[in-house]
């Protein structure tokens, strides 16, 4: 298999870092609008099946001539979500698979992910696969959902997907441990909630907070309503009544994102500054620290996880949550990433193996829950990354 990554940010340098550990790629060409990005993947990694390209991951031509050049087998892409479309015909054009690890953004009557859902047809009648939202969260998250309907539940009440951390940044009052840019467009977005019977709705942000357990001394923590991907995939494929999203922001972060949304920092529409026009979104991404950069400040763990209830397979109503836990002081020392990007790059590298070996086949635009999650589960033990489980709900009001 040969793999075109685009983008070789934090999560596009974590991807090397897992995939020079394993042997079923002859090559991966790691690219960016900034030359000096992929050059330094490479070059840290000392791998010679790494190769480093320039390409404007909005220039669509751009991209079907790179993924020519490199005779991909796959495209992952590891940029903003709003390169999406250009990145995902491309490889439409070229004819290979697509792998992202965050969906088309919503909009006004437009559903997160929409753009690719639409796409399914197409993709599907050619025999492609795009394999979307196989990051963490999304991603880990959905494979999660699919092993409790297959093998704990008989029915589904809800799938709940938690998300928290106790990760401390040293010398810094605030520091994001990921895109600041996706934080913002995922945190100040109506949160999107989905039923049987009553489809897609939203909330305001921040909503129904909760407080959850979270394991492996993480301890408990204020979770709140958040858009994202899993309410709109996981109903596509598992039947169950309910989906939900939630993340442990803590307190001092929703005050922020509040402040900057109603100083109107949120903005990704360009204004003038002198002579130069600026999104103010982009501005605030570029003030505050890269978070590739802070691992070495960093302390503590960040757990993703999927809580699962209903009926169980061995008997009555019960609860469930899958979840994976990453130690910075660990990711740090075999990757030399931090924990929350490590977390995100490992999963699209399994399903890349998973690809290469035929265990995960399909055409179309496709979740993780439409595939077999065992033997993704077996590699991310393989990995060294295995998954822990919690009996219960860990919840409460």
């Amino acid at each position: 298999m040969k793999v075109l990554v685009v983008g070789s940010g934090a999560v596009g340098a974590a991807t090397a870092a897992v995939a020079r550990r394993r042997d079923f790629f002859e090559h991966v060409t790691f690219a960016d609008l900034d030359p000096a990005r992929p050059a330094a993947v490479v070059q840290r990694e000392g791998d010679d099946r790494f190769s480093a390209a320039q390409v404007d991951a909005g220039d669509r031509e751009a991209l079907v001539a790179l993924l020519r050049e490199t005779e991909a087998d796959a495209v992952l892409n590891a940029a903003d979500p709003r390169f999406n479309p250009p990145i995902l015909d491309a490889a439409f054009d070229y004819g290979c698979t697509y792998l992202d690890m965050a969906m088309t953004l919503s909009g006004p009557n437009v559903l997160l992910g929409e753009e690719e859902f639409d796409r399914h047809e197409r993709w599907r009648e050619r025999g492609l696969l795009a394999l979307a939202g196989i990051g963490v969260e999304p991603g880990l998250a959905d494979v999660f959902a699919r092993y409790a309907a297959d093998h704990l539940f008989d029915e589904i009440d809800e799938v709940a997907v938690r998300d928290g951390a106790d990760l401390v940044v040293e010398g810094y009052d605030f520091a994001p441990t990921f895109s600041i840019w996706t934080t913002i467009e995922e945190c100040l977005n109506p949160p999107l909630i989905w039923e049987k019977e009553r489809g897609f709705y939203t909330t305001e942000p921040f909503s129904e907070p909760e407080l959850f357990e979270f394991p492996d001394g993480i301890g408990e923590i204020e979770c709140v309503n958040v858009e994202h991907e899993e309410v709109v995939l996981v109903p596509r494929e598992i039947d169950c009544r309910r989906v939900t999203f939630k993340y442990g922001l803590g307190a001092e972060f929703i005050d922020v994102l509040r402040t900057l949304h109603k100083l109107g920092l949120d903005s990704t529409q360009p204004v003038k500054v002198r002579d130069v026009e600026v999104a103010p979104r982009d501005m605030v991404a570029a003030a505050l620290p890269d978070p590739a950069t802070l691992g070495d400040r960093m302390s503590g763990k960040t757990c993703a996880g999927t809580l699962v209830t209903g009926k169980r397979k061995d008997g009555g109503d019960g609860a469930v949550y899958l979840y994976h836990v990453a130690d910075n002081e660990q990711t740090m020392r075999e990757y030399g990433h931090q924990a929350v990007v490590l977390q995100t790059a490992i999963n699209p590298v399994i399903a890349l193996e998973l690809l290469a070996s035929g265990a995960w086949q399909g055409t179309g635009v496709l979740g993780p829950e439409s595939f077999d999650a065992v033997p993704f589960l077996e590699l991310l033990a393989d990995y060294g990354e295995p998954h822990g489980v919690v009996e219960g709900d860990p919840r409460r009001s």
